[in-house]
């Protein structure tokens, strides 16, 4: 074929233009031996120590080296390098790099390498993936295998937060960050036993706490019923030792057995009828309900950032938590308090806590929050079950019931015993009376400023009786089914 241009023919019969291209020479292939696995030990892994600034074991820490003994060239290679050790100081902040250059002594070119070790890790804590396209000066992207296990990928919530990451869930090496006490299955701190009373967010309660209608009924009216008693006995006493008369007597004793019959009355049904009272009390909408307004919401129950776990049956992520332990004095008996008298129960141990909580509302469907820790007023009215009930023909004590009884110091000898447990957990349906707080479009629930005042109930011959702080309404919770959230 006459051309005045040079031109040759392919393997496959084309021609083509041009000179026929020279054979090149194949470049030498050259590896190096794979390191040990690191196990993910930050101490091992070299440059993801680096980033974190945290000191490296350079005893134990290995690079492949220089390349000897090997023919001056000017071309390309391919080689794969491993490195368990420090890195160059730039090495960090890249994701990959290659070389153009001398990559050991005697050997030029450019050069694609293929990196395994321990690197940095993006936002999300996964290995930074190599990147696709052209980059700069015409370098070929390289990629990089991570040793050791990688922290669990992090969905991104787009929370803007502040702080070092010292401050977050995960420590400086990606990992959880360890707390103290155990964690339940949703990776909340659970709080019992000694810890309770030294946490700021959990709210002891008090045997004051509970509704007692001696504590309940003014202090002056009392005094001043018991002095006009006094004077109408003595009254009485000197008309009928003067005049023969008793008709004023009798009318001070009968007046006295009526208010003596009364306050005994609302003594038993006291709390009863205060149950009924929030039972009958209408549930307001948490949507239309107005800030400062008092208001009763009924609805499910959802755990704030400290659950609490019952102290004897462990039942986790509760909001409210309730154990008493009584005892039957009998006429040798011994007092389980100072005020315990014979033949009747009397209190010998109680604990009860109450945290932070939401509840949604049944009504409109809206979540509030409860704000019934870190030492809020609180009223529980939550109903107990028996749990363990020692009496003179079943003496035999539960290993669990003994250790109870051990980390409270309290004796386990011949007595009759019964121990109560109640408790609110995650998913009961209660009922919360408070004031409404609305504040950056955040609801909330409070402790009113002043008692709440229930009137009297002439029908059922109970007295005013006042209520203060949130008050808690929830029935037994081991004999109600529990909604799941």
């Amino acid at each position: 074929m006459g051309s005045r241009f040079p031109s040759h023919q392919l393997s496959n019969g084309l021609y083509v233009s041009g000179r026929p291209e020279q054979p090149k020479e194949r470049t030498p292939t050259m590896s190096s031996t794979a390191m040990p696995y690191t196990g993910g030990d930050i101490k091992k892994s070299g440059e993801l120590g680096k980033m974190f600034d945290i000191p490296v074991d350079g005893s134990k820490s290995r690079k492949s080296g220089p390349i000897s003994n090997a023919p001056s060239r000017t071309g390309s290679f391919t080689g794969t390098a491993s490195h368990s050790g420090p890195m160059m100081p730039n090495a960090a902040a890249r994701a990959s790099y290659s070389t153009s250059g001398p990559v050991s002594s005697g050997i030029s070119g450019s050069a694609s390498v293929k990196k395994s070790n321990s690197g940095p890790l993006n936002k999300h804590g996964e290995p930074l993936k190599k990147s696709s396209g052209p980059q700069s000066g015409g370098v070929t992207p390289s990629a990089r295998q991570h040793s050791g296990p990688m922290p669990p990928v992090l969905p991104a919530t787009g929370l803007i937060t502040s702080g070092p990451i010292s401050s977050g869930p995960l420590n400086a090496s990606g990992a959880p960050r360890k707390v103290s006490g155990p964690l339940d299955s949703k990776g909340s701190l659970k709080v019992h036993g000694s810890s309770v009373a030294n946490n700021q967010a959990v709210t002891t309660l008090s045997q004051d706490d509970d509704y007692s209608f001696k504590r309940n009924f003014p202090r002056p009216v009392l005094w001043s019923m018991i002095l006009l008693f006094v004077m109408g006995f003595i009254a009485g006493g000197f008309i009928l030792g003067a005049v023969r008369n008793a008709i004023l007597l009798i009318v001070v004793v009968v007046l006295f057995v009526v208010v003596a019959a009364l306050f005994t009355w609302n003594t038993c049904w006291g709390r009863k009828a205060i149950i009924d009272f929030i039972a009958r009390y209408p549930d307001a909408e948490l949507r239309t309900a107005k800030d400062g307004q008092y208001v009763k919401v009924s609805g499910v129950v959802t755990c704030g950032n400290v659950p609490l776990e019952s102290s004897f049956q462990r039942v986790p992520r509760c909001v409210y938590t309730s154990t008493s332990l009584y005892e039957y004095r009998g006429w040798e008996s011994k007092a389980a308090n100072p005020t315990h008298r014979r033949f009747t129960w009397g209190l010998r141990s109680s604990e009860s806590h109450v945290v932070d909580f939401y509840i949604s509302d049944f009504q409109s469907g809206l979540r509030a929050l409860v704000k019934t820790g870190y030492g809020a007023r609180v009223t529980p009215y939550v109903e107990e079950s028996v749990v363990v009930d020692v009496n003179p023909l079943n003496k035999e004590l539960s290993s669990d019931f003994i250790r109870w009884l051990a980390e409270r110091n309290l004796s386990s000898d011949d007595r009759v015993m019964r121990l109560k447990e109640g408790y609110i957990k995650e998913g009961s349906t209660v009922s919360v009376m408070g004031v409404v707080q609305r504040n950056d479009n955040v609801l909330m629930i409070v402790p009113p400023p002043e008692p709440f005042t229930t009137g009297c109930q002439w029908t059922k011959c109970i007295l005013p009786a006042s209520l203060e702080g949130i008050v808690l309404r929830c029935e037994d919770a081991s004999k109600v089914d529990v909604i799941p959230v």
